[in-house]
């Protein structure tokens, strides 16, 4: 092979070949397992296209049908049933594609015979959760609920043999990992999944699988749980960006340039600057820009993810959500800013500039008292 071009592609894709093996042979976690998180991710979000190709790739990895059913079929008691029964008739579609295509497609033991006579779901299930949870743990708020969780989930659900408690908990553990706002029960499963055989290190790459399969976001949850449960400190780079964690809108690089204007660290993304398009910026939680005026122009700002404030010298603040517009007259003075738990995003550009256009720079916002204790 005497073509350059030809040798460099055998190089790199030799050079691929041996990265996939390193990084197959660095992780805990089975390519078996890999595959039931991804799953059990893409089912929790609700999108079908992506869920099917991990379907594929868990079929392709040594998942059977019958463990992906059981799989998807516990999953309604974390995601609820739309998105189980979505997710079923995906892997319906996904058995069918295959056998139309003639490939191989494991089929496994399908655990869905009538349970024995005799099993008491309500004695095996608080068995199971105790288990789980470490200690006997009554819902004495929610009676109902709690005979639910015990009979239902960890007995009726639970007995199934299709796949281990360690299985489940993997699964349990990706999917909430990909519903925001429920990190108080994933950090109760990161320690449950310990207790049902799953090793810390096939726990700690639950979040590589997560970010390369999946998303950052849901791969940050999972790791400031688990940075929870073992008592590490987690790096500021790998920790949630609440609030603007699913956010479409780039962060950018570091604002330098202004930062000296800024208390705390604030991002800025040029969308299409070289035709005049706005800067969206992103403000960490507690970033707040100093007073500042802009001199014959007015300055717009759209808020399009986490929550901030926008406050005018001498009037209240005004809480920016999603979807709020200020258009700000020129000679105001003025700061806008992130919310002290969460980080925000705005896109920002300026209008009607006059000739002689400037900005003035004042003193440090970050005693403005907006309210709710910030």
């Amino acid at each position: 092979m005497k073509h350059p071009i030809l040798r460099m592609a055998l190089l790199i894709a030799m050079l691929l070949t041996v990265k996939s093996t390193l990084n197959a042979q660095a992780m805990t976690l089975s390519a078996r397992h890999q595959s039931l998180s991804a799953i059990a991710a893409w089912e929790a979000k609700g999108d079908m296209k992506r869920l099917n190709e991990a379907i594929n790739d868990g079929l392709d990895n040594g998942l059977t049908v019958a463990e992906i059913k059981e799989a998807l079929s516990q999953l309604y008691a974390y995601t609820g049933f739309p998105r189980s029964l979505n997710a079923l008739g995906q892997l319906q579609k996904v058995v069918a594609d295959r056998s139309a295509a003639g490939k191989n497609t494991p089929i496994g033991k399908d655990d869905e015979t009538a349970l024995p006579a005799a099993f008491d779901a309500l004695k095996t299930g608080t068995e199971v959760q105790t288990q789980l949870s470490g200690r006997p743990f009554d819902y004495a708020f929610a009676p109902r609920t709690d005979y639910y969780l015990k009979s239902h989930l960890f007995g009726d659900i639970f007995a199934g043999k299709a796949l281990s408690f360690a299985d489940r908990e993997i699964v349990t553990v990706s999917a909430i990992a990909s519903l925001p706002g429920c990190e108080p029960q994933l950090l109760a499963h990161c320690k449950g999944a310990l207790n049902m055989g799953v090793t810390q290190g096939e726990l700690e790459d639950i979040p590589s699988v997560l970010e390369a399969r999946v998303g950052t976001a849901e791969a940050a949850r999972t790791r400031e749980a688990i940075a929870q449960l073992t008592g590490q400190a987690l790096p500021a780079a790998q920790q949630p960006r609440k609030g603007i964690e699913d956010s479409p809108w780039p962060i950018g690089e570091p604002n330098t340039a202004y930062a000296k204007y800024f208390d705390g660290q604030s991002y800025l993304a040029a969308l299409d600057g070289e035709h005049g398009g706005p800067h969206n910026v992103t403000f960490e939680p507690g970033c707040r820009n100093y007073w500042h005026t802009h001199m014959k122009s007015v300055q717009v700002l759209v808020c399009v993810a986490g929550r901030g404030w926008y406050q005018e010298w001498g009037k209240p603040a005004v809480a920016l959500t999603p979807g709020k517009v200020i258009a700000i007259p020129a000679g105001v003075k003025h700061w806008h800013g992130a919310a002290n738990d969460s980080w925000m995003q705005h896109l920002a550009y300026i209008t009607q500039t006059e000739e002689g256009a400037t900005t003035e720079w004042g003193t440090s916002a970050k005693d403005a008292q907006v309210g709710d204790g910030e």
